[in-house]
């Protein structure tokens, strides 16, 4: 039963966060109203990460028997953990794009070059150097479309390939919160779901700038959200047999939960704003907060 609820849960965060993402580009983020929906998104997800983290997963795992000091711990080198997997991130997509460029610097040079041995021959006849940067331009032009075709494409398979391992992650917290308690597990597939939506919105807009098929770019997306149920098969089996250490899967949830929220979804919500739109941001906020007790709530009853 416990395995079951895992493979649909998980299924409905991976794969169903990403058609609502669809769906919210498609329908709610269009026209006047486009900086408004993503920003109470955005604060819908972050209040039900903090709850989901806070409220529920640091809780239960303090009440195990685990020393407080160690799970402490745990939390600190977890939220260590995702921050430098994010630097790493950073670091990879910044020597990409300075390596695409880079192969565009010698092609320049060359044609530097014979532009300077050219403009010797000024003298000489002033047709020849009149035709010469023109040519010049469209070889650099051309060296620069080069360059920007193959760039977006490593860019959408580098974050297929970074959006699978995050999914796979998520699919491990998400059997982990169900071996300690079927309400968590409810409570964690939300948050993932809640915080997936605005990061997939984020992969198909990279997706669909590398090619112009937008039903490829949702499939894409949703066969790397559907790696949430490998990854909550294999957090089933793992958690299974090693019961002992599920305080410290909640524990690292719960820091993966506080990054996301803290260091991802919050400081875009930092923006100045109209009085009006900052109490919207504060009243999502706090519905997502409210939309995790509530499930939580449903999930207890039965």
């Amino acid at each position: 039963m416990t395995l079951i609820a895992i493979i649909l849960a998980t299924l409905a965060a991976g794969i169903g966060s990403v058609w609502l993402a669809a769906l919210l580009m498609g329908v709610g983020l269009k026209g006047g109203g486009a900086s408004v929906g993503p920003q109470r998104l955005l604060s819908l997800a972050a209040g039900a990460l903090l709850a989901t983290a806070f409220m529920h997963l640091l809780p239960e795992a303090f009440e195990s028997h685990v020393d407080a000091h160690d799970l402490f711990a745990t939390l600190l080198v977890g939220l260590v953990f995702f921050f430098l997997l994010d630097k790493a991130e950073l670091w990879h997509h910044g020597h990409e794009h300075s390596h695409e460029h880079s192969h565009g610097l010698p092609s320049a040079a060359g044609h530097g070059a014979t532009g300077h041995d050219h403009a010797a021959q000024v003298q000489q006849g002033r047709a020849h150097t009149h035709t010469h940067p023109h040519a010049h331009d469209h070889a650099a032009a051309h060296a620069h479309a080069h360059s920007h075709h193959h760039g977006p494409k490593a860019g959408g398979w580098a974050v297929l390939t970074g959006d699978s391992v995050h999914c796979f992650g998520d699919g491990i917290l998400i059997a982990s919160a169900f071996m300690a308690d079927l309400r968590l597990g409810v409570i964690a597939a939300f948050s993932v779901l809640a915080h997936e939506v605005p990061h997939h919105m984020g992969d198909l807009v990279v997706l669909r700038q590398t090619s112009p098929n937008r039903r490829m770019a949702l499939v894409k997306v949703s066969l790397a959200g559907a790696v949430t149920a490998l990854g909550g098969l294999v957090g089933y089996f793992l958690v299974g047999q090693l019961h002992d250490w599920l305080p410290y899967f909640l524990a690292v949830a719960s820091s993966s939960f506080v990054y996301v929220a803290l260091a991802d979804l919050i400081p875009q919500l930092q923006k100045r704003l109209s009085a009006r739109e900052t109490m919207a941001q504060i009243v999502w906020l706090l519905v997502g907060m409210g939309l995790v007790m509530l499930v939580s709530g449903a999930a207890h009853v039965h």
